[in-house]
């Protein structure tokens, strides 16, 4: 049977090589310092969703995430390895959100987006680590959910076949579609770009992403109402005449969203405070097994907040 598969993607900062620069003197993370790079999860979740895409003919897979224009960068990513198309969802009012107001962005696009069989996703961003966005997003639409997937077998009859990882072992379970899957970093690692299609999608950008307008034909009106020259920019005819070129940006309002419930407004969730702590070589101790020695090591952990 054809599906239609949505994957949700994160970009996100490469938290696994923090350095001394990776932390504001505000105490938030420096952006800035990190390389912004496909959340690793993802890219097993995009790996499983394209294996379902090759299994069931007439299938498509698309790519929603949510982030500043830059993010467009990940819809590419996908667009190259085999995702047919790709949602942006920006916007001024989306910033700031924790789990709960991305997790509502993302189920108000999937409502836009409309007759979706399967939602997949990495079990985590390893910016956030929390594992709840997925299972939110699932809440919120009222779908069933797999979570910690290792792989999709197979989808017949409506429903999907899932191995997954539980505690002590592995289990495999059934699902009805349409549903929510959450897939583990020990899945299948992502097939690399393939050359012809990056090739193909090089160009493709959401509008916020592009310096000047697309060329519009002679005598046209912009969104402000002035006549855009047809001598413009190169780029803008290529967008004109290659439409899947230009991926799907949208904002709250596109989505039918609550301000409320969005980026910071809602969110109830806000950070204290962002440590760094960086564990350094000291010279070795030999305790002995007495309750002087141990107790002693303890409370060394606890006053250098190893534990506790």
């Amino acid at each position: 049977m054809a599906l239609k598969i949505v994957v949700l993607a994160k970009q996100v900062p490469d938290t696994r090589n923090v350095g001394k620069d990776a932390m504001t003197a505000e105490g938030t993370v420096n952006r800035a310092a990190l390389p912004a790079i496909f959340n690793p999860e993802d890219l097993n979740a995009l790996e499983q969703a394209l294996r379902l895409k090759e299994q069931n003919p007439g299938s498509t897979v698309g790519i929603l995430t949510m982030g500043p224009p830059r993010a467009g960068e990940i819809i590419r990513q996908g667009l190259y390895r085999g995702a047919d198309t790709g949602w942006l969802l920006t916007d001024r009012l989306f910033a700031g959100a924790d789990t709960l107001a991305t997790s509502y962005a993302l189920a108000t696009a999937i409502k836009k987006i409309g007759d979706v069989d399967i939602v997949i996703g990495g079990r985590q961003a390893i910016d956030g680590d929390t594992a709840q966005v997925g299972p939110q997003v699932a809440q919120k639409l009222g779908l069933n959910q797999v979570t910690y997937a290792e792989e999709v077998l197979s989808v017949k009859d409506g429903k999907a076949t899932i191995k997954r990882v539980i505690d002590g072992g592995v289990e495999t379970v059934e699902a009805p579609l349409p549903v929510v899957i959450t897939v583990n970093g020990s899945a299948a690692p992502c097939r690399p770009q393939n050359a012809k299609l990056v090739m193909k999608y090089k160009y493709a950008t959401c509008p916020m992403e592009r310096p000047t307008p697309p060329t519009a034909p002679e005598g046209a009106s912009n969104a402000t109402g002035s006549v855009v020259s047809p001598s413009g920019d190169e780029r803008g005819v290529l967008y004109a005449e290659r439409p899947y070129l230009t991926l799907n940006q949208w904002s709250v309002a596109d989505v039918d969203g609550d301000v409320n419930q969005c980026g910071l407004a809602g969110s109830p969730t806000k950070v204290k405070a962002i440590k760094n702590i960086v564990f350094q070589a000291k010279e070795s101790k030999t305790l002995t097994a007495s309750d002087a020695d141990v107790e002693g090591m303890i409370k060394e952990l606890l006053e250098e907040k190893i534990i506790g």
